[in-house]
This record gives C-alpha cells, structure tokens and sequence, in this order.
C-alpha cells in the first residue's frame, strides 16, 4: 500500500482543481466537486489534516490510485 501524504481538505480541493474538477457548491463545511462524470465531496475543517479512510474515499470517487495521487501531488 502507498503512503499517502497528510493534505488538509482545502489543500485537497486545489489539488482536485489542478486536475480538472471544478467546485459544484459549499454546504456548510463540505465542497462538492465534479469533473462531468465523477463527484465527490470534501470536508474543509480549517487547518485539520484530513483522516486517511476519509482521503481514501475521495480517491475512490474520483477513480485516482493511491499511487497515482502520491505521484502527483505537489504541496
């Protein structure tokens, strides 16, 4: 299994961003991003690093490997 690297969540939205997503909407402290086909939704809680089963999950809904995230993230 990959190590993951520790994103917040609005670190999480720009990277979605870089990658053709586009913000769906805000409702309370979730953003909701779609790319046309893919969605998924993204707790921002301030400066909280997101908790691995939850980055896990949004990886999963945008059908990006662990690895391949690792690859491309750049902070």
């Amino acid at each position: 299994m990959a190590k993951l690297p520790r994103v917040t969540g609005q670190q999480m939205v720009r990277f979605l961003q870089r990658e053709g997503f586009q913000l769906l909407r805000i409702r309370g402290s979730h953003n909701y991003l779609t790319n046309g086909e893919l969605r998924t939704s993204v707790p921002v809680h301030g400066n909280s690093d997101l908790k691995i089963g939850t980055l896990r999950g949004i990886l999963r809904d945008v059908q990006m490997a662990p690895s391949e995230f690792t690859a491309r993230y750049k902070p």
